[in-house]
């Protein structure tokens, strides 16, 4: 089901954006948006000057079922998995498909689970843009509010940064399908076979997992005596912060969460703020983490050099950063400072969490507390035997585990569980040769920290890493198909001289052909 994105801009561009405002009720880019609607000709003209998208140069293949095989299946279209399908575009890869099982105006975090009213990232930063500057969300921003409204941004209201990720993938014609999702990939001989919640089955080269901070391992649940996440008693009482919550319904209610990082505090101030009547942060810690160290490795070097290191200088690396943490952005703690209700408890770790009709208990080491509702702010978990759509090969994924000592292994437990990638975020195999095909799948989510850095996931790093991705997968492509690209290199005739007087037809000449 490959599509040419030149024949698509030129089809539905235009219109495309009444469209999906008419489909789903989006108002973040509109035609009669003067400004966005200048800047939209503009960065078509200047991807048209890039010679966008490239013309398409992997061969053709078959698969088992006589269909065309893909050359790759990106598995979200949040921020990073739209990022690498328009540079797969641009490479010249444009067999793909970009499913994402979100609908429209759901992919990423930004209008689902994330709380924030604005980004912790400067306003200045670029990514999704790939170096086009009428790509960037400056130049998104100042055609609707102009050089003086761009001056006086502060940072990057959450919803905006939705609506420009979606102008983007708009301009740049790439095309997602939303509603559609992976259930499972399986090794098909030297092809994938993925199976679609659509019902589809589909053969392709290779898989980019590009979705989102939960993508290796999902939530991640503290573990209590007397709780259990599965259980239906939690429904209405206890949510972990990453899951939909309706907030209007916790009006009046005394909130106990598990937390005190970014994502904990602006869910405590999100249900004060829908009329909560308290909501009390606990941590074993003693005070907030103080300095985000990732400020300190943010800048081209460490960001292009990080995943070219040796094992130790990675692992050293990574595990200092795990273990320093990352303070919540100072707003986040103004924004609960000036709400009633809201307050910390440091040194005061969970013991136990007890669920009932009526509400939660929670036990402390320093006494009892009674919740009408308890929130888990307690993050995202890294375990890859928890990604079920890669279950045929999960057991023979490598892990960091694998390649340290036992001891560091016991000292950095939560870095030992990070899967060990190969320079272009393939995994790997613990024992070569056991489940083939596993280094065709690409892993483009938090889970990828560990071995490149934090490309995957932060606005920062972004463009270097949606770039690494998508050479080594355009070097990957080609080198499976050498001997045809040889063959098509000697068969090629394209007689330079043909106009003048010493053109010499292919059957005279002397010399290699």
């Amino acid at each position: 089901m490959a599509y040419s994105p030149r024949a698509f801009l030129s089809r539905v561009g235009p219109a495309i954006e009444r469209a999906e405002g008419e489909k789903h009720g989006m108002d973040g880019v509109v035609e009669g948006d003067q400004g966005l609607a200048a800047l939209r000709k503009t960065a078509r003209h200047d991807l048209a000057r890039l010679n966008y998208p490239a013309a398409n140069w992997v061969p053709e293949r078959a698969g088992p079922d006589g269909t065309r095989v893909l050359d790759v299946l990106v598995v979200g279209a949040g921020m990073c998995g739209q990022t690498v399908g328009y540079g797969l575009l641009r490479e010249g890869i444009g067999n793909i498909r970009v499913i994402e099982r979100e609908t429209h105006g759901r992919e990423g975090p930004w209008n689902t689970t994330a709380r924030m009213p604005i980004l912790r990232s400067p306003k200045h930063l670029t990514g999704p843009d790939l170096g086009v500057p009428s790509l960037t969300f400056r130049a998104w921003y100042e055609a609707q509010h102009g050089a003086d409204g761009w001056e006086k941004l502060y940072k990057i209201a959450r919803l905006d940064w939705l609506n420009y990720l979606l102008w983007v993938r708009e301009a740049v014609g790439l095309r997602v399908e939303n509603g559609v999702g992976l259930l499972k990939v399986e090794p098909a001989g030297d092809l994938l076979r993925a199976d679609l919640s659509n019902g589809e089955t589909v053969h392709a080269r290779k898989v980019v997992l590009a979705n989102g901070r939960d993508g290796s391992g999902g939530f991640r649940w503290a573990s209590f005596p007397s709780f259990d996440p599965e259980s239906p008693i939690r429904r209405g009482r206890v949510f972990h912060t990453l899951e939909d919550i309706d907030f209007a319904k916790l009006a009046g209610k005394r909130i106990g969460v598990l937390g005190v990082l970014a994502t904990a505090i602006d869910n405590a101030c999100t249900a004060l703020e829908a009329g909560a009547a308290e909501a009390v942060c606990f941590a074993r810690r003693p005070h907030l983490p103080q300095v985000n160290k990732s400020k300190g490795v943010s800048f081209p070097g460490f960001q292009r050099g990080q995943g070219m290191l040796d094992d130790d200088w990675r692992w050293k690396i990574y595990t200092y950063m795990l273990a320093a943490g990352s303070p919540p952005p100072h707003e986040s703690v103004l924004r609960g400072q000036k709400l009633p209700g809201f307050s910390f408890r440091f040194a005061e770790p969970w013991c136990d969490v007890i669920v009932d009709e009526d509400g939660v208990t929670v036990k402390t080491t320093k006494g009892t507390e009674r919740f009408d509702v308890v929130l888990f702010g307690t993050g995202f978990d890294i375990d890859m035997g928890r990604v079920k759509e890669i279950a045929a090969f999960t057991a023979n994924v490598k892990l960091w585990a694998d390649v340290r000592s036992a001891n560091e292994v016991k000292a950095n437990a939560e870095a030992a569980r990070y899967p060990y990638l190969g320079r272009g975020f393939e995994l790997e195999e613990k024992v070569p040769g056991r489940t083939p095909g596993l280094d065709n799948i690409h892993l483009f989510n938090w889970g990828s920290i560990l071995s490149q850095g934090a490309l995957a996931g932060d606005i920062p790093g972004l463009h270097v890493g949606a770039t690494r991705l998508v050479q080594a997968l355009s070097q990957a492509l080609f080198t499976a198909d050498i001997e045809r690209h040889v063959q098509n290199m000697h068969a090629v005739e394209d007689p330079e001289l043909a106009p003048t007087n010493y053109f010499v037809p292919r059957d005279k000449r002397a010399g290699t052909l």
